[in-house]
């Protein structure tokens, strides 16, 4: 039997591809609009299309089962994780609309395809009573690393007057390093259960389905509209808007950790009950908000409340069979951004009518999760 070394373990794994996605993701985001705007000469349409573009590997990544018939989970994220390292790398020798649409969509594929099967694998490697504080962790420290790639790109822009291409070739790079260090370095870890290879819908997995949907349309809301209130309504700068990020990735290095381990302790349901209803109250907010110190209270709290997401994903382990883990987490993906492809349209059009009517539906769509998650039915243990 093979020996690891302390060091070769599936956290560890699952930490480092973490970093590859924290250190990509973040500087590419943290970079779009501008690079965009100044760059490929795009307007509010192509802008839309790029977002449209940029979720569709989300809306697929059901078709990750498929893959794995030909490839094994950890190697099928490794190859993610590359497609997306080259591809925000090579971002800025492409400086032109349909350059910027193809290296998105390129990414987008690499950084779906490894979220799907990054849950899935850590929902097999964790076993059920440390999967909250375990994934507590690793969302800590992945935002340390992306409140790090901020900082990056700032300083790279503000002091050094860096170009994109260069920002987009550091940041990429040190992504693919880190992938070949992962490929080199870390043996192939074997999950207790071997995963079914076709799609598995199945009628006792209903709630967390429904629980996901909601979550997918929470999550649009906001993505899309939270962040547009900032700058339409409040006149919110660039630097502003970076700052706000910097500080919800602060605050979640610290408070994520504490998250999992009151999952742990209260379990999922009650975890899932005050997330919700800490939801509408935020988004009752919004719609009510009239000071930009308020509004910044609000996104940040928001921003807080994706970190109670680890109570889903361990109530889905909890009650699915572990065969089902890596097919589910495809379907699960998929149904998270129906929504995606849904909202932005249809509440940008509600928008232009009434924007508060836009946060008014978040908090009913909130006040539903809320009713749907008194069905959850698991029993926890208290620590």
């Amino acid at each position: 039997m093979e020996q690891h070394k302390p060091w070769q373990t599936p956290f560890v794994f699952l930490a480092c591809a973490s970093a590859v996605i924290a250190i990509t993701f973040s500087a590419w985001m943290a970079m779009l609009n501008n690079f965009a705007i100044e760059h490929a000469q795009f307007g509010g349409a192509e802008i839309g299309i790029l977002q449209s573009l940029r979720e569709i590997p989300g809306f697929l990544a059901f078709t990750a089962v498929f893959v794995l018939l030909v490839l094994k989970e950890q190697t099928f994220a490794l190859v993610s994780l590359a497609l997306l390292a080259v591809s925000v790398s090579v971002t800025g020798f492409f400086p032109s609309i349909y350059g910027l649409y193809a290296t998105t969509v390129l990414m987008s594929i690499g950084y779906h395809y490894f979220e799907t099967i990054n849950q899935s694998l850590a929902l097999q490697w964790f076993d059920k009573e440390n999967a909250p504080q375990l994934l507590g962790r690793l969302l800590s420290m992945t935002s340390i690393i992306s409140l790090c790639s901020y900082g990056f790109v700032w300083l790279g822009f503000s002091v050094f007057a860096a170009q994109y291409v260069t920002v987009y070739l550091i940041c990429g790079g040190i992504g693919l390093l880190l992938t070949i260090f992962l490929i080199v370095a870390m043996p192939t870890f074997k999950a207790q259960h071997v995963q079914h290879k076709h799609l598995v819908l199945r009628k006792k997995y209903s709630l967390y389905y429904l629980l996901t949907f909601l979550s997918g349309a929470r999550r649009q809301i906001f993505v899309v509209f939270a962040g547009f209130l900032m700058v339409e309504k409040f006149g919110y700068s660039v630097a502003e808007i970076s700052a706000l990020y910097m500080l919800n990735h602060l605050i979640n290095i610290f408070a994520a950790p504490q998250i999992g381990k009151l999952i742990s302790k209260i379990g999922e349901r009650k975890a899932l009950t005050l997330e919700y209803i800490g939801l509408i109250f935020v988004f009752v907010g919004y719609g009510l908000v009239e000071h930009a110190h308020w509004a910044a209270f609000l996104y940040v709290v928001d921003h807080l409340f994706f970190a109670m997401a680890i109570a889903l994903k361990t109530y889905f382990q909890k009650i699915a069979d572990p065969k089902d883990i890596a097919s589910s987490a495809g379907v699960s993906f998929t149904i998270n951004h129906i929504a995606a492809v849904v909202i932005p349209a249809l509440f940008g059009l509600v928008w232009l009518v009434n924007p508060s009517l836009v946060f008014y539906a978040g908090a009913l769509i909130a006040l539903c999760s809320l009713a749907a998650s008194q069905f959850v039915k698991i029993e926890q243990k208290t620590v």
